[in-house]
């Protein structure tokens, strides 16, 4: 009986190297690496192909795109600032028309008339060409102002703020009469006399003293009101006058209701010595007929009446002596010859007098004249 064939199993099939079909529920590691296998040429392959790149790299193109659009940006800011300069150093708009578009402030003892002695030359002038650096420090060269400064307010004004510096005292410098600061700086008197003030004037500097020389000296004069005032009895008040021509020797002039008296006071310590004098100044006036001078330098020594005379000053004008009246200063800080110039009356006109004192020597001429003439003739 002939033998039947069986038909080849399933898995025998399966496990031929042509097959493809992998079924998707086996689990088998094998199976598993071997689909691995079957793909990975495909995949290695697909590394090693070409792909078409630009000239630059991305990273640099945008790059360059930011570069590109900032540099546009900056050259159209360039154009607009371009034509709006040519636009405001040309146009009417911007042109400072009069004094009236200056404005001032912080000022009381400047006059505007000074400052527009300084900022006048811009009226006229396009308000971007003013030098306001340059403005700035000429106004800081008026002695009343301490600093200045100088904006420009578009379209066409300008605006001048000063601070005025603050006097401690009055220095009688040579024939006049000023304020002076804490610095040493000297200031006219306020014009008008609106101001008075209660300070005692200083004496002892000179003319052409520099600046440094009499800042030394100022920091003396503020210690020296410094200490009066410590205690809180305010005897800073009752000086007239404070000669500082020594720094070893501060001498106070005492405004005293009997008399002006004159006290030296050394160069420290001045509330303790000054607490002496005011101790003890009835009892010398009691003791002595006049009481001009005390010398309190020594610690254990007391001089009464040491100078045979005041330091000599060059006498004030009369307008000078009105002017610093009206100021404040008091009247023991000047001499007596300085009062009598305030009280003398003005002399309006000196041509009639003139007149006839030439009248009078031409008459006296004459006579003389005359009388040679006779003499000659009896002759």
């Amino acid at each position: 009986m002939a033998r039947r064939s069986v038909p080849p199993a399933q898995d025998d099939l399966e496990l031929t190297p042509s097959a493809e079909y992998v079924p998707a529920t086996l689990d088998d590691a094998r199976l598993v690496d071997l689909e691995s296998e079957q793909e990975s040429p495909f995949l290695r392959a697909q590394k090693r192909v070409s792909v078409r790149r630009g000239s630059l790299p991305r990273k640099t193109a945008h790059r360059l795109k930011r570069a590109a659009i900032v540099a546009i940006l900056l050259i159209l800011i360039a154009i607009v600032a371009g034509m709006t300069m040519q636009y405001g150093s040309h146009s009417w708009r911007f042109t400072i028309e009069s004094s009236d578009n200056i404005e001032v402030g912080g000022n009381q003892n400047v006059s505007r008339s000074q400052i527009m002695d300084v900022m006048g030359g811009d009226i006229g002038r396009n308000v971007f060409f003013v030098p306001l650096a340059q403005r700035q420090k000429q106004l800081q060269q008026i002695p009343w102002v301490k600093s200045a400064a100088v904006m420009r307010f578009l379209p066409d004004h300008l605006q001048v703020q000063i601070q005025e510096r603050t006097p401690v005292a009055f220095a009688r410098i040579g024939s006049h009469i000023s304020l002076i600061d804490a610095d040493g700086v000297v200031m006219d008197l306020p014009v008008g006399g609106h101001h008075q003030y209660s300070f005692p004037v200083i004496v002892g500097m000179g003319e052409a003293e520099p600046l440094s020389t009499r800042a030394a000296r100022m920091d003396i004069y503020t210690q020296l009101i410094q200490d009066l005032d410590s205690s809180g009895a305010r005897y800073s008040q009752d000086l007239s006058e404070v000669d500082l021509s020594d720094p070893d020797d501060v001498k106070v002039m005492v405004n005293d209701p009997s008399g002006a008296v004159l006290v030296h006071l050394g160069s420290g310590n001045f509330l303790g010595r000054y607490k002496i004098y005011v101790t003890h100044v009835a009892e010398w006036r009691q003791q002595f007929q006049k009481l001009d001078s005390v010398d309190l330098r020594y610690d254990r020594q007391i001089i009464v009446n040491p100078d045979a005379s005041l330091m000599s000053q060059k006498p004030l004008s009369a307008p000078a002596v009105r002017a610093a009246i009206a100021a404040g200063v008091k009247p023991a800080a000047l001499t007596t010859a300085d009062l009598k110039r305030a009280t003398s009356p003005i002399t309006h006109s000196r041509k009639p007098a003139r007149a006839a004192k030439r009248k009078t020597v031409a008459k006296h001429r004459r006579g003389r004249h005359s009388k040679g003439t006779g003499r000659a003739a009896q002759g």
